[in-house]
């Protein structure tokens, strides 16, 4: 039985559903020989690790506890009182991974799956790594970060550090996979990197890399409001926890940038021109998302259904498409 420990960072609604799929796949995994034991789940605000790292793992109960108690967004310390674990607040949390990271790192391996959408995580993963352990990413966040490209005069330069930092996290073959970051289930970056493995040129990329615009497009073009579509998207768990990352083109132009940078471009997410679906009046250094979503959406609801009508004239439906070609990057 191959024993995997692992920490998992950012326990929202992808974090507590891979969780919820861990305990469910259990048998499954018993018969390939494999036991992912996890030792520790972290969110923003705090992190509850085993009290045996190298033993045990949180159980399958407490997991299960620890989903409910995050559904009702309590905190993670309240699980003390469900099991046998220990409880560190941030940023204490972040030097108790690192820990945990060197103990386990190179004795019995250390997988990090990043959850999360932040771009703080960068600095644990990178040093992870650098102890041995592996990381998991559905965040694209530590993958979009700079690379360090500053104007100087007439020219343009990489901050060596910068582009070493990323290069750790992002060409690090052993020990790195991000599959889930572009694509969800399918299997685009392995696909992509197999083309460029053997040899053939990539010259274009288009798609539309947003299965939230996706849907939210779909349900327009039956005649629902946007409001109305994106509300009902973020309660299913489909948008980002701010939807104007999806409607904005960050969600999508954070996926191209990682395709971007696979193929060789050192560019950074202001070299990419994006089309914004809300007016800058509307995003969040300006309002809340509360506030976007009680009076800003209902706001756009006429223009996209124009846009959706003017599209149905020429026979084309209306969707979010993303080119990646040369040195133009078009959102």
């Amino acid at each position: 039985m191959k024993n995997i420990p692992l920490i998992l960072m950012g326990c929202g609604g992808v974090g507590r559903q891979l969780l919820q799929h861990i305990v469910s796949c259990r048998s499954l995994h018993s018969t390939q020989g494999l036991c992912l034991r996890v030792v520790g789940v972290g969110d923003s605000k705090s992190l509850v690790v085993s009290d045996d790292l190298l033993h045990k793992g949180l159980d399958d109960t407490f997991l299960l506890q620890l989903c409910r108690v995050k559904s009702a967004g309590d905190s993670l310390s309240k699980l003390c009182d469900f099991g046998e674990c220990r409880a560190f607040e941030h940023p204490e949390s972040e030097g108790k991974i690192l820990e945990i990271a060197s103990q386990l790192g190179r004795k019995t391996g250390l997988v990090l799956v990043d959850c999360s959408a932040s771009f703080d995580t960068v600095v644990v993963l990178k040093q992870a790594i650098h102890m041995g352990c592996c990381a998991v990413l559905a965040n694209k966040k530590p993958l979009t970060s700079s690379m360090g490209i500053t104007a100087h005069g007439p020219s343009f330069y990489l901050d060596t550090n910068a582009q070493e930092d990323f290069k750790k996290l992002f060409t690090y073959p052993r020990h790195i996979r991000h599959e889930s970051t572009v694509g969800a289930g399918l299997p685009v970056i392995a696909s992509l990197n197999r083309i460029i493995c053997s040899g053939d040129p990539v010259h274009q990329i288009i798609g539309s890399l947003s299965g939230t615009l996706g849907y939210v497009m779909s349900e327009i073009e039956d005649g629902k409001p946007l409001s109305q579509v994106v509300k009902d998207a973020k309660s299913l768990g489909y948008t980002e926890p701010d939807p104007r990352d999806d409607l904005g083109g960050m969600d999508v132009a954070r996926k191209a940038l990682i395709l971007a940078r696979i193929l060789g471009h050192q560019i950074n997410l202001d070299s990419i021109q994006i089309e914004s679906l809300y007016p800058k009046e509307m995003g969040p250094e300006i309002m809340s998302v509360e506030d976007f979503l009680d009076r800003g959406l209902s706001l756009l609801d006429k223009d996209i259904q124009a846009r959706v009508e003017k599209a149905a004239t020429n026979g084309n439906v209306l969707r979010y498409v993303c080119v990646i070609e040369g040195s133009r990057h078009l959102f």
